[in-house]
């Protein structure tokens, strides 16, 4: 016989005993859809988890920042050595560090971040915040969702800010001191890509100036100059969708620098180091660095060689390798509780099997005597078991995406957006391998009983 009078011979067998083949392949269906929606549940969990992981950074990138080896002080990493004698040693952010790690091995960007602090007026709306300066490239690697407009380029030397959606909410109105979103929940009535927006870099010389009203003596310091910037575009998002980039103020770094260092000119710029008589230094001294590496199996490997150098570098790597162990160990515990169902399925399709060799113990006896082949009488008990996992896997596998979808619906229901159940492709494709392999391991006993089988004794069986 070939293979296909084999597999018609299996399909007739289990047809001829419907209701016993329905019972089986039930139990079939529910090991493969325990086993299934178990796994996941853990797949769901450590999907939800690495989304949350990524919406507080890239799981690739790597934040370096002064004083790695030992501890901060005036401005000086102080590395300590193994004889717990203390060696000093200037350890600053500058533009050679930022091509020494440029060289390294899987790095693939490295961007100065810098920070000042200015005051941003519109109207009678005032604001104290943060402007980061970064380069052009890493707004692109970072991926930060954009609502409206474009990134910072810094084309022409021009400054823009690029505003997060949250920023507005901080926005106070300087007459009254009231905050519109905290106390009315209502943002002000600003519109950072239409509206102008001055701002203010000297924020010593502006509190300083205000020293003369509400009563107090009159100020010596004139009011510092005000500057009009564009807004090249926002992150997207309402008000209530919060990200790691919400309340955050953009610029391209190139742009900050000029635009300080012709604000300020010979004074120290905010933030800077000064030397000893209090002057500054030519160079720019940069806040961190954002490191990009090209795989995130090598973050650690990056990490620790800047860590090596003197520097702090911290990365999501620890959280994402500890995560990723203890849900492993979830997904096996919620996997083996699957199969001891699917275990009680084979033990079925043995029964089944061993049922319908008894059954059929003349028509084996036949088949030797007219010469079928011992092993084509074997395959044939192995197709029908087989038939079994695969038909229970199939009904098993739709059960699952069922039960999963209707269990993320009810979580969704309750206020997460998380996904608590995942099942990606391989999952779908592995549990329908496996199900059809347990049905013939599960068949095999059976299946060498009926190739052993005396013919004679098999034809005189009542």
């Amino acid at each position: 016989m070939n293979f296909l009078d084999l597999l018609r011979l299996s399909s007739t067998s289990l047809l001829k005993r419907k209701i016993r083949t329905i019972l089986t392949v039930l139990g079939v269906t529910i090991g493969v859809a325990s086993i299934v929606v178990m796994m996941s549940l853990g797949l769901g969990l450590n999907k939800s988890s690495m989304e949350e992981m990524e919406s507080y950074g890239s799981l690739t990138a790597i934040n370096v920042y002064e004083s790695g080896g030992g501890y901060s002080y005036g401005g000086y990493a102080v590395a300590v050595d193994g004889t717990g004698e203390e060696q000093e040693e200037e350890k600053r952010l500058d533009d050679e560090l930022v091509e020494t790690l440029r060289n390294l091995p899987h790095v693939e960007l490295v961007s100065p971040v810098l920070s000042i602090n200015v005051i941003a007026k519109c109207g009678v709306y005032e604001n104290s915040m943060r402007i980061q300066g970064m380069s052009a490239e890493a707004f692109e690697e970072m991926k930060i969702p954009l609502g409206a407009g474009r990134y910072p380029d810094g084309k022409d030397g021009k400054l823009e800010l690029f505003y997060g959606n949250m920023v507005l909410q901080d926005f106070y109105n300087s007459k009254t001191g009231t905050y519109p979103y905290y106390e009315k929940n209502e943002l002000p009535d600003i519109d950072p890509m239409e509206d102008p927006i001055f701002y203010i870099f000297d924020t010593d010389a502006y509190y300083q100036s205000q020293n003369g009203s509400n009563g107090s003596a009159a100020s010596t310091v004139a009011p510092p100059k005000k500057y009009m910037l564009d807004t090249c575009g926002m992150v997207d998002g309402g008000p209530e969708d919060w990200s790691r980039y919400s309340y955050n103020v953009y610029c391209d770094i190139d742009a900050l620098v000029a635009e300080l260092k012709r604000i300020f000119k010979s004074k120290a710029i905010p933030g800077q180091p000064t030397t000893a008589g209090g002057k500054p230094y030519k160079e720019i001294f940069y806040d961190q660095l954002y490191v990009d590496v090209d795989d995130m199996e090598n973050v650690a490997e990056v990490q620790s060689l800047i860590n090596s150098m003197g520097y702090q570098a911290s990365s999501n790597a620890e959280w994402v390798e500890y995560s990723q162990t203890q849900y492993g160990y979830i997904q096996m515990v919620l996997g083996g509780i699957g199969a001891v169902s699917l275990l009680v399925a084979a033990i079925g399709i043995t029964n089944t099997m061993m049922m319908s060799i008894y059954e059929r113990t003349k028509e084996i006896g036949i088949m030797k005597v007219l010469g079928c082949d011992l092993r084509n009488i074997q395959m044939m008990f192995l197709l029908e078991a087989g038939y079994i996992g695969l038909i229970g896997g199939l009904v098993g596998l739709a059960f699952s995406y069922g039960i999963s979808s209707v269990i993320n619906r009810v979580v969704q229901s309750t206020g997460n957006a998380i996904t608590l159940s995942y099942i990606p492709p391989w999952l779908a494709g592995l549990s329908l391998v496996f199900a059809i392999l347990v049905g013939m391991i599960a068949g095999f006993f059976p299946s060498l009983r009926a190739m052993r089988l005396s013919p004679l004794a098999a034809i005189r069986n009542d």
